[in-house]
């Protein structure tokens, strides 16, 4: 039982259908672990043993007779407190919401379910999910296992520190400007965002219980320690939404190639538009390297026919357009007319923009991926950054817009790191996130394969042999 913390959700499936270890077993040892190191972290935010332990025991005496329920059978997993869980609370980290009991689960959480998983607890985030910091007034601050001064990241912080520190094998996150992406770079574990679409999101909060819209932009993925693990929570997760169920079938395509030596890779590890640290560049050269050394072909000059400040603007435009939904009616108006250039008034003016103005940015969105389309003709998947930095100091001042962050000893705009979200982010495309290594302060560092509309699996495959040969996620000091 001692490696059970860092086994992955595939290993302990295997050993509880083997009969090595019952569910029970696991789950007590998963809910002991939560309770004897939680504390300083502050990842697993609500827990419902005493559910979890009668799913455990009704997955044990399935297996007794001789039943599967699928491939996470009796597999204990957290999710992000965002996705609504028959019974148990969900609250997105919301003051008002923190009783609210869903009668329902969200669809990833009960293809979960349907696939064996016992869902233990639920961990932290933002207020609504709505920052690249996990901290809120219900449940507090979640702290980074590799330094407790830091963020583990946003806005699934929680899943990505719980998976850091072995107390869950395999989480649930969602993404919309990066949420799966940089916490998995801060906290360095594996996450990977799907192509839009592919992942049916009811259920989630925001917005309200009851919402069946799907944001633009925003999807679900899973996030974990293994590559492996990320395939089999996709294809758990994978398919049509309630609307499509009826008639609609999903096959994604195979990986585009058979072996790592037939694979051309692009490198864009560093942009004017958004300069990375040294010690983070260093670390993306050198995975770049990894592959070119293991046969594979890497160009660093081959780009998408348009700039990284193209696609941010149109990517910054897009994801207020999406969030907007939390303004008031009353203050569109009043956020219309803001004036000047700060930052925080120019995401004021975005989250008041007009239908047409939208229609515009969305053409541009349209354009830029027809130039994705020309360039993966030539090209099977390209490596981007996933942040600037490392994990930044945790900073909850108010307004988000006005805060500020250092990047390689200059100041920078707050919204300026998640600049590297947007190429895969406006475009609707998969990309997988990985660590690389870390930099001097110890902090790990990931970097983003990203490929072509639908073809997850050529990231995830790209991803698995990288990570191979890179060492697999770093274990936080003390766990």
């Amino acid at each position: 039982m001692t490696e059970l913390a860092y086994d992955s959700a595939i290993a302990i499936a295997k050993k509880i259908r083997d009969r090595k270890i019952s569910s029970r077993e696991a789950l007590d040892y998963f809910l002991a672990r939560v309770e004897a190191l939680d504390k300083p972290i502050n990842s697993v935010v609500t827990i419902d043993a005493a559910r979890a332990r009668a799913e455990a025991d009704r997955a044990d005496a399935a297996l007794a007779r001789g039943r599967s329920l699928g491939p996470l059978h009796g597999v204990p997993m957290t999710v992000k407190d965002s996705f609504q869980t028959a019974g148990m609370r969900t609250t997105s980290g919301a003051p008002e919401l923190a009783e609210f009991i869903s009668n329902e689960d969200a669809w990833p959480v009960a293809r979960l379910r349907e696939a064996g998983a016992v869902i233990f607890g639920k961990t932290n985030l933002p207020i609504y999910a709505g920052d690249m910091q996990s901290y809120n007034k219900v449940f507090g601050t979640t702290n980074n296992p590799h330094d407790l001064s830091r963020t583990p990241g946003g806005s699934s912080g929680g899943s990505a520190a719980a998976l850091a520190c072995g107390f869950t094998p395999i989480e649930l996150g969602s993404d919309i400007g990066g949420s799966i992406r940089l916490p998995a770079h801060m906290s360095g574990v594996v996450g990977h965002k799907p192509s839009y679409g592919i992942v049916p999101a009811h259920g989630q909060i925001p917005g309200p219980p009851g919402t069946l819209t799907l944001a633009d932009l925003a999807v679900v993925g899973p996030m974990a320690r293994s590559v492996e693990d990320l395939k089999l929570g996709l294809d758990i997760l994978a398919g049509p939404n309630r609307w499509e169920y009826p008639a609609w079938r999903l096959k994604l395509p195979s990986p585009r190639r058979r072996t790592l030596k037939e694979y051309r890779i692009a490198a864009w590890l560093d942009d004017p538009a958004c300069r990375v640290e040294p010690g983070v560049r260093e670390l993306l050269e050198n995975a770049a390297q990894t592959l070119g050394a293991a046969g594979a072909t890497v160009d660093h000059n081959a780009r998408p026919a348009f700039t990284l400040e193209k696609v941010t603007s149109t990517f910054f435009a897009l994801l207020q357009a999406a969030l907007a939904g939390g303004v008031g009616f009353e203050k569109i108006e009043e956020y219309a007319a803001t004036t000047g250039d700060t930052p925080a008034a120019q995401t004021r003016r975005l989250l008041a923009m007009r239908h047409r103005q939208w229609l515009s940015h969305n053409e541009r969105r349209l354009q830029m991926r027809k130039r994705w389309e020309e360039f993966f003709k030539e090209w099977d998947a390209i490596l981007l950054p996933v942040m600037p930095c490392p994990a930044i100091p945790h900073d909850h001042s108010e307004p988000i817009a006005s805060r500020m962050v250092t990047v390689g000893g200059e100041q920078r705009q707050y919204w300026n790191l998640i600049t590297w979200m947007a190429p895969a982010g406006a475009c609707y495309l998969p990309a997988t996130v990985i660590p690389v290594g870390r930099a001097a302060s110890g902090l790990p560092v990931g970097i983003q394969i990203v490929g072509p509309y639908l073809e997850d699996r050529t990231t995830l495959d790209l991803a698995k042999h990288l990570l191979a040969r890179l060492g697999g996620c770093p274990r936080p000091s003390g766990y």
